[in-house]
């Protein structure tokens, strides 16, 4: 299953729950009206959560997403009163159940001003969850990381190419814009590869893997071939908006991360250790390669499967640097579109660090 589709499922059946318990809750003393409340709270929460996941969050999230903090939660406020008035004046609730309908106005007005509230802090949430990540909400609210703790971590940088003359030429405003466009597209495979979006950093993204769930079929990999692919589709449309198409490169890295809250009037989870500062490294390493891509053997040997390419030994050659002795080996990338070519470079094996590239004809 999709992984977009499968979270938006998951959450949404979680929502449809919690809509359940609330109505529950609020009608608990009486038998029938407890029923005709998880009836409503079923019916109500359900609709709202797909409303929000497929509609909102699906055709109209461009629109949305051009608005304010502010506005944009009022605007969906106002569309989740309309939806409980309208449910509630349909009495769907007592129709389930199979009760008489009430009549009582008061009862009526007790339950709308009930489900509009705990919709509206529901909206509210989802805007935060929105403006800082789920998994950092989340994260926050159990409290994780509230004392720093040590994980095994993939960590992607993707940085945009030539965005310092691309700032020169479209203004301050015209490269927000730019980079906001190219982000949201680079959005997508994060999700599709179960990745998670730790920043950004200027015209950088940095995403990240557990160990666990980036060494499944080479997902961090197929990651950055995917956001490729996903500007490549989106090239037309970038060249007419701002007379230029995106281009990425990239690095990752694998290795132990200190992951912990830090800071006191602003609260963030970071992430510490010499992984982060090896796949920088790596990440200017790989503007002076073609394809743009390097990838470090701690990553490249923690993957269950094989990557999406095919490798063949080429000889040994000396580092322009250090005069050292590497191994490489040649290597060609499956995927749609053109075809991949790349090279990979490992230092002594008994430093445990190497650096390869994936390379990919015509970006």
């Amino acid at each position: 299953m999709d992984a977009r589709l499968e979270g938006k499922l998951r959450l949404l059946a979680i929502v449809v729950a919690g809509g359940a318990i609330a109505g529950l809750v609020f009608n608990a003393p009486q038998w029938n009206a407890a029923l005709v409340g998880m009836a409503y709270g079923m019916l109500m929460s359900g609709t709202l959560g797909g409303m929000e996941l497929f509609v909102l969050g699906g055709p109209f999230r461009a629109w949305l997403s051009g608005l304010s903090f502010t506005v944009n939660l009022i605007t969906r406020s106002a569309i989740y009163v309309a939806i409980i008035a309208f449910l509630q004046w349909l009495q769907l609730g007592e129709f389930v159940v199979g009760i008489p309908a009430e009549t009582s106005v008061k009862t009526f007005w007790y339950g709308f001003a009930y489900s509009a509230i705990l919709s509206i802090l529901f909206n509210l949430v989802f805007s935060i969850t929105n403006l800082i990540g789920g998994r950092t909400f989340v994260n926050f609210i159990t409290g994780r990381y509230h004392a720093p703790v040590e994980e095994n971590r993939f960590v992607l940088f993707v940085d945009i190419a030539g965005s310092t003359g691309l700032a020169e030429r479209l203004g301050g405003i015209g490269i927000h814009r730019f980079l906001d466009r190219t982000f949201r597209l680079l959005t997508i495979p994060v999700v599709d590869y179960r990745g998670e979006v730790l920043n950004y950093v200027g015209d950088e993204v940095i995403v990240t893997w557990p160990e666990r769930v980036g060494a499944l079929d080479c997902r961090p990999l197929r990651c950055f071939l995917a956001m490729r692919d996903e500007l490549s589709r989106a090239a037309s449309q970038f060249d007419r908006e701002f007379g230029a198409v995106p281009r990425i490169r990239g690095s990752l890295h694998f290795g132990p991360v200190i992951v912990g809250e830090i800071g006191d009037v602003r609260r963030a989870i970071v992430f510490n250790g010499d992984v982060m500062n090896t796949a920088a490294r790596l990440e200017e390493l790989s503007r002076n390669v073609d394809g743009g891509f390097l990838a470090s053997r701690a990553a490249m040997e923690q993957f269950g499967s094989a990557p999406p390419v095919s490798r063949s030994r080429i000889g040994a050659a000396s580092d322009s640097r250090t005069g050292r002795r590497n191994r490489r080996g040649r290597y060609r990338c499956a995927g749609p579109g053109a075809a991949h070519t790349g090279l990979i470079t490992t230092r002594s094996p008994s430093r445990g660090f190497g650096i390869g590239q994936i390379c990919q004809s015509g970006l």
